[in-house]
């Protein structure tokens, strides 16, 4: 079956000049913002030995590795700026995404090698596991460039021990394996203990003939019999001890090629090694894309750089959802499930590089008269009431059904609040639509638009309430806060106002703790911010979002762990009637 889909609703019109002119400052602020975020990426590849120095020494820096591994214009960065425990390098030491390697989706992370020699540092242990999350649920390769030379010593309490600490890759990848999900690793430098176990934890193991790999690396080693201190005499020892080990180095090529056999194969040149992964990846499983194509590709008939125009930067002005997603899209088209119910929320079946996709999305402004029907007061969109939420929880089970991926554009207030939504049952439903999520079974992706608040950022498809949310994308308009600074503020100190106010006391110190918090929540939720503690997995400038769109859609059809046939899915059949 081939379902017929309609041009959304706003095909074909231009934009109004007026309503351009009304929204450029909207754009110039949504530009600068990308600006800095695109500035700060950059610098934080400049952190570290200078990329010519490296080069000087024979080595390839980890950028130069991805930009020969992965296939031209597909690269999609993930986390380039996460930092959670505001490391002094401004990084978590490694480098990820989502890329093409000989014509396979794969996610692909590498050790910085400009960095402490792309040494385990604090919140390294988080990063890693979003990656393999990642590859886990959307069932592709797992690709490593290790180069790893331990453990940054003293930081070591911040990442080595804990469930989620540094070894908890190790059985991560043994689960990759375990759901038939390969792990390739290049292998470059000198990787002792916790890098060692970097490199022999994958499946597939190839080598620069100067790597090594061990349990222990040269120091390690000279100093496995402590003395209980440290003389001068004891020093001349290690000295010597460590001249000798550095010229041997255990776990060479010679120990895991010639007598263990743990490396597959080993190169000359460090490009070899990128070339041995490009040949593997193309003997993995993989559909050809025309398999679960359901129409040719085709680019949006809507220009992207129209974004800037139809999302306001100004969080309190209204646009058309509608509009945004037919930038996104194959051919501007799409096919609406349940329109007119619920319509606080827009569900429909879009193509993405000519693959179905599910896409749910906020709608804003003013609601139609009477809705929500529980309730005397208009509904406003941005917040959830109950046929959304019903609406909502349908969509999700009829994609599982039909085995059909999600992408959920995020840009709500929250759930509608009072007696009278508690009586509409709207705490129910919204736990409803997190079991609806996780019975789904099916990748799904997130695009925080502008607001990501309350329980509605969990619910939507968010990080934090699910295990089918593959990666979490936000835009420079992008806020994510458990409600608004304003209102954070009035529900910590409305009480304490009443009794400052009955015992006489001043209010303008209490005015400027709660403008304090106020501007807290501003400065903590907005795009870099969401970057660097892992709010969103990348923050993505608007007229990049669709590449996103297509690595998703292409990752998850490559090799899906069920299929529904086509001319056997009810969903579309539900939507035509």
């Amino acid at each position: 079956m081939r379902p017929y889909f309609e041009k959304m609703p706003g095909f074909g019109k231009p934009l109004k000049e007026n309503r351009i002119a009304r929204t450029q400052d909207s754009r110039a602020r949504l530009e600068a913002i990308e600006a800095e975020i695109v500035a700060a990426k950059k610098a934080r590849q400049e952190v570290g030995i200078p990329t010519a120095k490296i080069n000087e020494r024979g080595s390839l820096t980890v950028w130069q590795r991805l930009e020969y591994l992965v296939d031209p214009g597909t690269w999609q960065p993930l986390h380039s700026l996460y930092n959670p425990m505001d490391n002094e390098e401004g990084s978590t030491n490694v480098v990820d995404g989502l890329g093409k390697i000989g014509g396979r989706w794969a996610v692909i992370i590498g050790f910085d090698n400009k960095v402490l020699a792309g040494a385990w540092i604090a919140g390294q242990p988080d990063n890693i596991l979003r990656v393999t999350n990642l590859a886990k649920r959307l069932h592709i390769p797992l690709v490593w460039l290790v180069n790893c030379s331990g453990v940054k010593l003293p930081d070591q309490e911040k990442f080595y021990a804990d469930r989620r600490g540094s070894g908890a890759p190790f059985f991560r990848h043994a689960e990759l394996e375990q759901a038939g999900i390969p792990v390739l690793a290049g292998i470059y430098g000198t990787n002792p203990a916790g890098g060692g176990y970097q490199a022999i934890s994958p499946t597939i193991l190839l080598a620069h003939k100067g790597a090594n790999i061990a349990v222990g690396g040269a120091g390690i080693v000279s100093g496995m019999s402590p003395q209980g201190g440290f003389d001068v005499a004891g020093l001349e020892q290690l000295i010597a001890n460590t001249r000798g080990m550095k010229d041997r180095p255990p776990g060479s090529v010679d120990t895991h090629f010639g007598a263990t056999g743990f490396f597959t194969r080993v190169y000359d040149e460090e490009t070899g090694v990128l070339d041995g992964i490009k040949e593997y990846m193309r003997a993995i499983p993989a559909y050809d894309p025309m398999f679960f194509r359901v129409a040719e590709p085709a680019e949006p008939q809507l220009p992207a750089s129209d974004l800037y125009h139809l999302l306001p930067f100004n969080q309190k002005s209204d646009y058309s959802f509608d509009d945004i997603l037919a930038r996104l899209v194959d051919a501007s088209e799409h096919l609406e499930f349940r329109p007119g119910y619920g319509p606080e929320v827009y569900t429909g079946l879009v193509k993405i590089d000519g693959m179905l996709v599910g896409a749910i999305g906020n709608r804003q402004g003013l609601l139609p008269k009477g809705y929500p029907e529980y309730a005397d007061y208009p509904g406003i969109g941005g917040k959830l009431y109950r046929q959304g939420l019903i609406k909502m929880n349908e969509f999700v089970t009829h994609c599982a059904r039909d085995r059909v991926p999600v992408i959920w554009f995020q840009d709500t207030t929250g759930i509608d609040v009072g007696d009278i939504a508690e009586k509409a049952e709207l705490l129910g439903l919204g736990q409803s639509l997190v079991y609806s999520i996780q019975q789904a079974d099916v990748p799904m992706m997130l695009v925080v638009l502008r607001k990501g608040s309350a329980a509605a950022h969990y619910i939507m498809g968010g990080p934090t309430a699910n295990r089918q949310n593959a990666f979490t994308l936000g835009t420079a308009a992008t806020e994510i806060y458990v409600m608004h600074g304003e209102t954070a503020a009035v529900a910590s100190y409305a009480r304490r106002a009443i009794k400052d106010k009955d015992s006489g006391k001043p209010l303008e110190p209490l005015a400027q703790k709660m403008n304090e918090m106020a501007q807290k929540y501003y400065a903590t939720s907005r795009p870099a911010y969401c970057a660097r503690y892992g709010f969103v997995d990348e923050i993505v400038d608007l007229k990049a979002l669709r590449g996103y769109l297509k690595a998703f859609a292409g990752a998850v059809y490559q090799n899906p762990k069920s299929i529904c046939p086509r001319h056997q899915m009810l969903l579309p059949r539900i939507i035509k009637g």
